[in-house]
Protein backbone atom coordinates (compact mmCIF):
# COMPACT_ATOMS: atom_id res chain seq x y z
CA UNK A 1 0.00 0.00 0.00
CA UNK A 2 1.51 2.97 -0.51
CA UNK A 3 0.45 4.65 2.66
CA UNK A 4 2.32 2.43 4.46
CA UNK A 5 5.36 2.91 1.91
CA UNK A 6 5.10 6.45 2.35
CA UNK A 7 5.27 6.06 6.76
CA UNK A 8 8.26 4.07 6.28
CA UNK A 9 10.25 6.63 4.02
CA UNK A 10 9.24 8.98 6.62
CA UNK A 11 10.88 7.19 9.28
CA UNK A 12 14.44 6.58 7.04
CA UNK A 13 14.46 10.02 7.01
CA UNK A 14 13.05 11.54 10.17
CA UNK A 15 14.40 8.69 12.52
CA UNK A 16 18.15 9.62 12.74
CA UNK A 17 17.54 12.95 13.26
CA UNK A 18 14.91 12.61 16.09
CA UNK A 19 17.75 10.18 18.07
CA UNK A 20 19.95 12.41 17.06
CA UNK A 21 18.70 15.24 18.67
CA UNK A 22 17.81 13.61 21.19
CA UNK A 23 21.13 12.42 22.20
CA UNK A 24 22.29 15.83 21.88
CA UNK A 25 19.92 17.46 24.22
CA UNK A 26 20.44 14.79 26.16
CA UNK A 27 23.95 15.94 26.67
CA UNK A 28 23.52 19.53 26.49
CA UNK A 29 20.80 19.39 29.71
CA UNK A 30 23.41 17.20 31.45
CA UNK A 31 26.20 19.31 31.19
CA UNK A 32 23.79 22.50 32.02
CA UNK A 33 22.48 20.87 35.13
CA UNK A 34 26.26 19.58 36.56
CA UNK A 35 27.43 23.16 36.24
CA UNK A 36 24.14 24.48 37.80
CA UNK A 37 24.90 22.18 40.25
CA UNK A 38 28.24 22.98 40.99
CA UNK A 39 27.72 26.19 41.13
CA UNK A 40 25.21 26.34 43.77
CA UNK A 41 27.67 24.47 45.80
CA UNK A 42 29.85 26.90 45.51
CA UNK A 43 27.99 29.50 46.61
CA UNK A 44 29.69 31.92 44.07
CA UNK A 45 27.09 33.70 42.91
CA UNK A 46 23.54 34.80 44.29
CA UNK A 47 20.52 32.86 42.95
CA UNK A 48 19.08 35.79 40.70
CA UNK A 49 22.18 35.36 38.91
CA UNK A 50 21.90 31.30 39.02
CA UNK A 51 18.57 31.30 37.98
CA UNK A 52 19.73 33.65 34.76
CA UNK A 53 22.54 31.30 33.98
CA UNK A 54 20.47 28.22 34.45
CA UNK A 55 17.82 29.49 31.60
CA UNK A 56 20.74 30.01 29.11
CA UNK A 57 20.38 26.65 26.88
CA UNK A 58 23.92 25.21 26.28
CA UNK A 59 26.16 27.53 28.84
CA UNK A 60 27.51 24.01 30.73
CA UNK A 61 28.66 22.69 27.19
CA UNK A 62 30.12 25.74 25.95
CA UNK A 63 32.09 26.17 29.21
CA UNK A 64 33.09 22.21 28.83
CA UNK A 65 34.35 23.38 25.44
CA UNK A 66 36.86 26.22 26.95
CA UNK A 67 37.70 24.52 29.89
CA UNK A 68 39.24 21.59 27.69
CA UNK A 69 40.60 24.27 25.12
CA UNK A 70 42.30 26.19 28.21
CA UNK A 71 43.78 23.26 29.73
CA UNK A 72 44.81 21.43 26.62
CA UNK A 73 46.72 24.71 25.79
CA UNK A 74 48.42 25.11 29.21
CA UNK A 75 50.01 21.57 29.48
CA UNK A 76 51.13 22.19 25.98
CA UNK A 77 54.08 23.98 27.40
CA UNK A 78 57.30 22.59 30.13
CA UNK A 79 55.15 25.00 33.06
CA UNK A 80 51.77 23.30 32.69
CA UNK A 81 53.06 19.46 32.04
CA UNK A 82 54.95 20.03 35.24
CA UNK A 83 52.12 21.14 37.36
CA UNK A 84 49.91 17.75 35.59
CA UNK A 85 52.69 15.65 36.92
CA UNK A 86 52.47 17.72 40.69
CA UNK A 87 48.92 16.54 40.03
CA UNK A 88 49.29 13.28 39.14
CA UNK A 89 51.68 13.51 42.21
CA UNK A 90 49.25 13.90 44.81
CA UNK A 91 46.29 11.76 43.61
CA UNK A 92 48.42 8.70 43.41
CA UNK A 93 49.48 8.75 47.27
CA UNK A 94 46.15 8.86 48.33
CA UNK A 95 44.61 5.43 49.52
CA UNK A 96 41.72 4.57 47.68
CA UNK A 97 41.80 7.52 45.18
CA UNK A 98 45.27 6.14 44.14
CA UNK A 99 43.49 3.05 42.75
CA UNK A 100 41.23 4.87 41.03
CA UNK A 101 42.57 7.52 39.41
CA UNK A 102 45.54 5.38 38.23
CA UNK A 103 43.18 2.71 36.51
CA UNK A 104 41.02 5.76 34.76
CA UNK A 105 44.26 7.59 33.75
CA UNK A 106 45.73 4.57 32.26
CA UNK A 107 42.73 3.44 30.34
CA UNK A 108 42.02 7.33 29.19
CA UNK A 109 46.09 7.80 27.85
CA UNK A 110 45.39 4.75 26.20
CA UNK A 111 42.34 5.57 24.54
CA UNK A 112 42.95 9.38 23.56
CA UNK A 113 47.09 9.81 23.33
CA UNK A 114 48.19 9.56 19.86
CA UNK A 115 50.80 7.25 20.33
CA UNK A 116 48.31 4.85 21.76
CA UNK A 117 46.40 1.35 19.55
CA UNK A 118 43.27 1.73 21.36
CA UNK A 119 40.30 1.48 19.11
CA UNK A 120 42.29 1.90 15.92
CA UNK A 121 41.97 -1.47 14.56
CA UNK A 122 38.59 -3.24 13.53
CA UNK A 123 39.06 -7.08 13.57
CA UNK A 124 37.13 -10.14 12.92
CA UNK A 125 37.33 -12.77 15.58
CA UNK A 126 35.79 -16.09 16.55
CA UNK A 127 33.16 -15.62 19.03
CA UNK A 128 31.60 -17.41 21.41
CA UNK A 129 32.65 -20.41 19.41
CA UNK A 130 34.93 -21.33 16.40
CA UNK A 131 33.03 -21.21 13.13
CA UNK A 132 30.83 -18.11 14.68
CA UNK A 133 32.03 -14.53 13.51
CA UNK A 134 31.73 -11.18 14.82
CA UNK A 135 33.35 -7.63 14.74
CA UNK A 136 35.73 -7.08 17.72
CA UNK A 137 38.43 -3.77 18.15
CA UNK A 138 42.10 -3.77 19.03
CA UNK A 139 42.76 -2.47 22.45
CA UNK A 140 46.33 -3.42 22.85
CA UNK A 141 48.68 -6.39 23.77
CA UNK A 142 48.63 -8.22 26.61
CA UNK A 143 52.00 -8.10 28.80
CA UNK A 144 53.09 -9.32 32.43
CA UNK A 145 51.57 -11.47 34.45
CA UNK A 146 49.06 -12.54 31.52
CA UNK A 147 50.55 -12.77 28.93
CA UNK A 148 53.13 -15.04 31.21
CA UNK A 149 50.69 -17.30 32.30
CA UNK A 150 48.90 -17.95 28.92
CA UNK A 151 52.47 -18.80 27.38
CA UNK A 152 51.73 -18.29 24.12
CA UNK A 153 54.03 -15.83 21.45
CA UNK A 154 52.03 -12.81 19.43
CA UNK A 155 48.90 -12.01 21.32
CA UNK A 156 46.49 -9.15 21.14
CA UNK A 157 43.69 -7.74 23.43
CA UNK A 158 40.44 -7.23 22.01
CA UNK A 159 36.65 -5.69 22.72
CA UNK A 160 33.91 -7.42 21.50
CA UNK A 161 31.11 -4.92 21.79
CA UNK A 162 27.48 -6.23 21.66
CA UNK A 163 24.56 -5.01 19.77
CA UNK A 164 22.36 -2.66 19.34
CA UNK A 165 24.17 -0.95 22.39
CA UNK A 166 28.28 -1.25 21.80
CA UNK A 167 29.33 0.94 25.46
CA UNK A 168 29.04 -2.87 26.77
CA UNK A 169 30.54 -5.95 25.97
CA UNK A 170 33.70 -8.45 26.40
CA UNK A 171 37.50 -8.37 26.67
CA UNK A 172 39.32 -11.67 25.27
CA UNK A 173 42.65 -12.33 24.55
CA UNK A 174 43.88 -14.11 21.55
CA UNK A 175 46.33 -14.90 19.45
CA UNK A 176 46.75 -12.71 16.49
CA UNK A 177 46.60 -16.00 13.82
CA UNK A 178 43.13 -16.08 14.74
CA UNK A 179 41.75 -12.91 13.95
CA UNK A 180 41.09 -11.38 10.51
CA UNK A 181 42.33 -7.39 10.19
CA UNK A 182 39.35 -5.51 8.50
CA UNK A 183 40.34 -2.48 5.88
CA UNK A 184 37.48 -0.36 8.24
CA UNK A 185 37.36 2.65 9.57
CA UNK A 186 36.16 2.08 13.59
CA UNK A 187 33.21 4.43 12.89
CA UNK A 188 32.25 1.92 9.83
CA UNK A 189 32.31 -1.39 11.71
CA UNK A 190 30.93 0.34 14.83
CA UNK A 191 27.79 1.48 12.35
CA UNK A 192 27.76 -2.23 11.23
CA UNK A 193 27.12 -3.54 14.73
CA UNK A 194 25.07 -0.60 15.93
CA UNK A 195 22.69 -1.69 13.01
CA UNK A 196 23.18 -5.59 14.01
CA UNK A 197 24.02 -6.10 10.54
CA UNK A 198 21.88 -4.57 8.79
CA UNK A 199 23.67 -1.57 7.10
CA UNK A 200 26.79 -3.04 5.85
CA UNK A 201 30.18 -0.61 5.67
CA UNK A 202 30.26 1.55 2.68
CA UNK A 203 26.88 0.63 0.93
CA UNK A 204 24.64 3.33 1.55
CA UNK A 205 21.05 2.65 3.90
CA UNK A 206 18.94 2.94 1.15
CA UNK A 207 20.65 0.60 -0.79
CA UNK A 208 20.17 -1.87 2.19
CA UNK A 209 16.48 -1.51 2.43
CA UNK A 210 16.15 -2.12 -1.30
CA UNK A 211 18.19 -5.08 -1.24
Amino acid sequence: MPIKKYLLAGLLVWTPLAITVAVLSWLVDSLDGIFIGTLTKLHIFPQDTLHWLAAVPGLGLILVAIGLLFTGALVSNVAGRWWVRQWDRLFTHIPIVKSIYTSVKKVSDTLFSDGGNAFRKALLVQYPRQGLWTIAFQTGTPSGEVAGKIGQPDLISVYVPTTPNPTSGFFLVVPRSEVMELDLSVDEALTYVISMGAVSPGTPASQEKRN
